[in-house]
């Protein structure tokens, strides 16, 4: 019994040190902001990181402590497809606003619980999840069916 628990003490505090010792990834801010188009005619613009490749999708906020009110991390997917989300490693509750392929707002998930390894799923196809500071869907009114304005978002659509 005693090997057993300090076998898994082991194995628990070499994960624990390889965790600690992952730095957080900081993506540039892009030139342009990313622009919510409100149903009601209002706008709701964010500084952007954009993580486009495999390595910052998957990475994208884990152990971020500095993600100031404001800004956004989109994930480009390059297709439509059904997206799975998690929170491991993420120390900041986060909305996620799913998109379509052409920057259309098509699912919401509020006060993502950080550090939960539960899927968070788009439920219809996606090809972009843009993360904000939870709250923040509730405070600007971002809703099903807004859109995204962006360079990443379907190249040059704007419509």
């Amino acid at each position: 019994m005693g090997r057993i628990f300090l076998a898994f003490a082991f194995v628990f505090l070499a994960f624990a040190a390889q965790a600690a010792e992952t730095p957080p990834m900081r993506l540039p801010l892009d030139k342009e902001p990313l622009t919510f188009v409100l149903s009601n005619g209002n706008k709701a613009n964010f500084a952007l990181e954009v993580a486009q490749t495999d390595e910052a999708r998957m990475r994208g906020l884990m152990w971020r402590t500095d993600f100031p009110e404001g800004r956004a991390m989109i994930f480009v997917f390059g297709e439509m497809r059904r997206v799975m989300m998690w929170m491991q490693n993420t120390p900041l509750p986060l909305d996620m606003v799913f998109l379509d392929d052409k920057g259309r707002v098509s699912a919401i998930h509020e006060n993502a619980v950080p550090f939960s390894e539960n899927i968070i799923s788009s439920e219809v196809p996606a090809a972009y999840v843009v993360e904000l500071l939870a709250g923040t869907v509730k405070r600007t009114g971002i809703k099903l069916g807004d859109k995204a304005v962006h360079r990443v978002i379907c190249g040059a659509c704007r419509s």
